[in-house]
């Protein structure tokens, strides 16, 4: 099949060969005569360009699909294919970091929580400092939104010093009905037993072996090492907690999350404050009504007979 430009082509070759008038060479070549006088506009690909590697070296760890998302969130409406082919074409490839091959053993669903502070989970992350003293991160979220709600870091963090975290945020936001962890000897504590015990919250503990049970922080965590312990030195404490603190922000307010969809943490809860409470299916006033009625004549019947 001779395609379009190539008709064109020859349309073209036999006006300035052949002196054939333009009308009758795309008669011949049975294309329209605008199509024989198009002049082909070649866009530049150097904006969109920039504003993909502006992208790619604030999210280092971030692949084409999510550099897609991010585009579009900035209001860039070219084809995802042109995106990733000029992805490819600036080399920005993320490389994949070898891990160790592990069974998963079986996988359990995950309980589904609908509303803010109705279940959190914490874990603990840990890396090492360019001094070689060990860093111990508490993280903390919510898994109805993934808000990251804390991440402290600190070379020792016993089960006090996580009561008192969770006590400053209950403090700001509300208290949890339910926290999801470990088993983690920080975790099992008396001092955070009290205060759950005082501020009536439902400690779920998964089983030993299990991390998929904690599915949503085992997910963040991943997230978390990947695009900031792997990708900053901490010369010192400090500042080891001004880099992450600056990352938990960035996650809340800025990156998109696909499980939301592609929306951040505070914009998924901002939309599900708004939304509007759901409709009733058609009938179901009525079948209210009806069991109503029932259950007045049902005891009417019931007096009667008594009587």
């Amino acid at each position: 099949m001779v395609t379009p430009t190539a008709r064109r082509g020859a349309a073209h070759y036999l006006v300035e060969s052949y002196q054939v008038s333009a009308r009758r060479s795309c008669g011949l070549m049975q294309i329209r005569c605008s199509s024989f006088y198009y002049k082909g506009r070649a866009r530049t690909d150097e904006p969109l360009r920039a504003a993909i590697r502006a992208v790619a070296q604030k999210r280092v760890r971030w692949g084409s699909p999510r550099v897609v998302v991010q585009l579009r969130r900035e209001g860039w409406k070219d084809n995802h294919k042109r995106i990733e082919r000029l992805y490819r074409e600036e080399g920005l490839q993320v490389r994949r970091r070898n891990r160790k091959r592990v069974s998963h053993g079986e996988r359990e669903p995950l309980a589904k929580p609908t509303v803010r502070n109705e279940l959190w989970a914490m874990d603990f992350v840990s890396d090492t400092m360019t001094n070689g003293h060990k860093l111990k991160v508490l993280a903390i979220m919510d898994c109805f939104n993934r808000e990251c709600l804390a991440l402290v870091p600190d070379t020792s963090i016993g089960g006090g010093r996580v009561a008192r975290t969770l006590e400053e945020l209950g403090c700001q936001r509300g208290y949890p009905r339910q926290i999801m962890m470990d088993n983690g000897p920080e975790f099992t504590s008396a001092a955070l037993d009290a205060w759950a015990y005082t501020r009536d919250v439902k400690l779920y503990f998964i089983e030993p072996g299990k991390p998929s049970q904690n599915g949503y922080i085992e997910s963040f965590n991943g997230r978390f090492r990947d695009e900031c312990l792997n990708g900053n030195y901490f010369v010192s404490l400090p500042d080891a907690r001004s880099i992450i603190e600056n990352w938990r922000w960035d996650f809340n307010e800025c990156r998109p999350h696909s499980a939301l969809g592609h929306l951040t943490p505070i914009e998924f809860a901002e939309a599900q404050a708004v939304a509007p409470a759901p409709i009733p299916p058609k009938g179901a006033g009525m079948e209210a009504q009806r069991g109503v009625d029932n259950q007045k004549n049902g005891a009417m019947m019931l007096s009667v007979g008594l009587s």
